[in-house]
């Protein structure tokens, strides 16, 4: 994982919202899953704030994406906010 990544992770009413700090590589996108996984039983709607992710690396963002079909079994819907929001959806 990268040395400067963070999930910070609150709640809001129903919905739960992960903040991603730092750079975003292969494992700090397995970090991501976790927390997504570990969540997902208790949200239906989680938000991804992408706006201080400060650097993305096609590595991780790749691995990132290859697990998105396995979540969408777990009917959550995930809703990617800030700058690098796409590259997370797309």
């Amino acid at each position: 994982m990268a040395n400067n990544f963070r999930i910070l992770v609150h709640r809001n009413d129903d919905n739960l919202h992960m903040k991603l700090i730092g750079d975003f590589d292969g494992s700090s996108a397995n970090e991501l899953l976790n927390h997504i996984r570990k969540y997902c039983q208790k949200f239906s709607i989680i938000f991804i704030h992408t706006g201080c992710v400060e650097k993305l690396i096609p590595f991780g963002v790749g691995v990132f994406k290859s697990n998105l079909n396995d979540l969408k079994k777990r009917h959550i819907h995930l809703v990617f906010t800030g700058e690098n929001a796409a590259q997370f959806s797309a």
